[in-house]
């Protein structure tokens, strides 16, 4: 297969992961006869920098015309520290999942047998975890009408949906939930939200198309309990923007770092594939990064293709280094640990 990937490397550790999936994904295409066309482009800070514009009309004109993207991270201090910055990297972030249609991100949580007892929650509770978030992404408070009145000292934001949105989303999980356990979660605040009514009311009358899914209704603060609880309850769970933005990071803590899970953004033709991590500026350029989350995006991106038996390589790979205390220093507790660079090339030999 030939494939046509943007590679949009970002901010802070970013372009540091990226080049370790680059390697893993250089590597499986070597050993499946692949042809992978890599094509690099700016976003976030480091796009500001050099046009002014976090994501440019030519960064959006090389996504559109690729068969997929891989992300690294977006996000500077100098920006976070300044309220009155009137451009900033998270708006390429936006811009871009909308203008590229994506409205589904699917963030899985898993466990690693190697590591069960690195969470911060006991092995009897996350044992055997294995749950997937569809998170709305291009609708809800993010992307709604805001702004100041009463000269500024009264804020706004408005949360709006429709119910074309809540039914696209809600179909890929009704989808995803036929090829896994068979279980649905509509989380929302039904009890409070005119938001959240139309959600479940909406999911309520698709439950007739999917018969064979057990469907099931939480307000999202239940669900923030549950998560700590009794996480490998769940199958598959759809929320809207920030309801899901807030869970699916307290979920990624389960397998014990947040830099070993990966995520993908899908619309109606294009996916993006990227580590949920954030730029973690203060190790940028000193080689100690966890590139496993970008890797395993990797892996997804692969799936995404049809091309699983790609994807189980990359993922054994990972397992095997977890195995064999291959890993960066926020997995090595106080053993020996590697680089960013060298967990990267230990992967791509092994493979």
């Amino acid at each position: 297969m030939k494939l046509n990937i943007a590679l949009l490397a970002g901010d802070g550790i970013g372009p540091e992961v990226i080049d370790q999936a680059v390697k893993v994904s250089n590597a499986i295409a070597k050993k499946y006869n692949h042809e992978i066309n890599w094509k690099p482009a700016l976003t976030g800070a480091a796009a500001i920098d050099a046009v002014g514009e976090p994501y440019p009309d030519e960064t959006h004109e090389i996504c559109a015309s690729s068969d997929a993207v891989l992300f690294g991270a977006i996000g500077h201090p100098r920006f976070d520290n300044d309220p009155s910055a009137k451009v900033r990297p998270e708006q390429g972030l936006l811009k871009m999942r909308k203008k590229l249609g994506l409205f589904a991100n699917v963030r899985p949580t898993f466990t690693f047998p190697s590591l069960l007892d690195k969470s911060p929650l006991k092995r009897e509770r996350i044992e055997g975890t294995d749950l997937v978030f569809l998170r709305e992404l291009t609708g809800g408070i993010y992307f709604g009408e805001k702004g100041r009145r009463e000269e500024g000292e009264t804020a706004f934001d408005n949360c709006v949906y429709t119910r074309a949105e809540v039914q696209r989303l809600a179909k890929k999980g009704f989808e995803l939930a036929m090829t896994r356990g068979k279980k649905l979660c509509c989380v929302d605040k039904a009890n409070v939200l005119e938001t959240s009514r139309l959600w479940r009311e909406t999911v309520q009358a698709m439950e007739k198309d999917y018969p064979e899914v057990e469907v099931s209704y939480e307000f999202v603060d239940a669900v923030a309990m549950r998560l700590v609880q009794w996480p490998n309850s769940y199958d598959v769970l759809i929320t809207e923007n920030l309801f899901g933005d807030i869970l699916t990071d307290e979920a990624s803590v389960i397998s014990g770092s947040m830099g070993l899970m990966p995520s993908a953004s899908l619309g109606a033709e294009i996916g993006l594939f990227e580590p949920i991590h954030g730029s973690y500026p203060q190790a940028t350029g000193l080689n100690i990064a966890n590139p496993m989350a970008t890797v395993l995006s990797a892996a997804m991106m692969f799936e995404n293709f049809g091309l699983q038996e790609e994807g189980k390589a990359i993922r054994d790979a990972v397992n095997k280094a977890l195995e064999k205390g291959v890993v960066t220093e926020d997995l090595a507790d106080g053993q020996k640990s590697y680089g960013t660079k060298e967990v990267g090339d230990w992967l791509a030999e092994n493979i």
